[in-house]
């Protein structure tokens, strides 16, 4: 019993030594960085911004309709004369909810899947992949359009939409990662280690969350970051497109509903610009982290 005590110990410091050097490689990475410096003063816009900020979201004031921008009002009015700056940080705020917690919510989904499937295989694999391929072979984007489309014919409200959109994001985001971790975990139970945790006769959930799923962290970091910014460009298509969040609640996406007005898309950039351009840099930033991410933990690019 020593023995695999200090067997248990070593690993800890080795899978703690491994992380450490994957840490100071990516800080050596500048572009890592640089988009690890943009994406938090992205949250500290939105989540900190609105609590300083003079204004309200739906503070309405007729007199300064699409007022262009000046030192009241930073980035202008929109069309009810509301503050642009303190809507875009709000809406900032939605946004980057909803990409996150869609992203948790399918990585939970997918990587619990994925490994109940890989590990017991036979029937309950052929049950969960054949349900992901039924998934993976409907295009996401017209599903969600259909599924968004229903809660507006139901009148469902504003509040619970929100929630709702998270939901559906998730339900077309983990059949990906569970084909994903599925193969992971159908090498990683062939490894001795699991040999020898089969002889100690471990149970089964212990294997698959101890053993197995620890191993697959570097993937699931990946798709992590990956996954955030597709539910960030997925909420602001529908929102766009009145399907997601929708007025008074303010996202980027539906901010930009207002470049549907060729005036306003002509003769008032500020209503459309902003927005688009915070999902622009946030997106392009996480996909930078995610890809600098990737070579720092694929064993391949360790020696570059």
């Amino acid at each position: 019993m020593s023995i695999l005590k200090r067997k248990a110990s070593s690993d800890r410091k080795r899978s703690k030594s491994i992380w450490e050097q994957s840490f100071r490689r990516l800080f050596k990475n500048r572009s890592a960085v640089f988009s690890a410096c943009i994406l938090g003063f992205m949250f500290l816009f939105s989540f900190v911004g609105p609590l300083i900020s003079p204004y309200s979201s739906n503070g309405i004031d007729v007199t300064v309709m699409k007022h262009p921008p000046d030192f009241t009002h930073w980035l202008g009015t929109d069309i009810y004369g509301r503050d642009v700056l303190t809507r875009l940080m709000l809406a900032g705020r939605i946004s980057l909810t909803v990409g996150l917690a869609s992203m948790v919510l399918s990585l939970l989904l997918g990587s619990l899947l994925g490994a109940v499937s890989g590990y017991y295989g036979g029937i309950v694999d052929s049950i969960i992949m054949r349900i992901a391929d039924i998934l993976m072979s409907i295009p996401s984007l017209p599903l969600l359009i259909i599924i968004a489309a229903m809660l507006s014919e139901f009148k469902v409200p504003t509040d619970y939409r929100l929630y709702i959109v998270m939901l559906m994001l998730s339900l077309v985001g983990w059949p990906g990662l569970a084909r994903l971790i599925r193969g992971q975990i159908l090498s990683l139970r062939e490894q001795m280690y699991m040999k020898a945790a089969d002889v100690l006769g471990l149970g089964t959930w212990r294997k698959i969350f101890h053993h197995l799923l620890p191993n697959t962290y570097p993937l699931l970091i990946v798709v992590a970051t990956l996954s955030t910014a597709s539910g960030i460009l997925s909420e602001s298509t529908l929102s766009f497109l009145g399907l997601g969040v929708v007025e008074p609640t303010s996202s980027w996406g539906n901010m930009i509903t207002i470049a549907n007005n060729l005036i306003d898309f002509q003769k008032h950039p500020w209503l459309w610009i902003p927005p688009g351009a915070a999902i622009f840099i946030t997106v392009v930033a996480i996909n930078v982290l995610g890809d600098a991410v990737r070579d720092v933990l694929d064993p391949k690019m360790k020696g570059r």
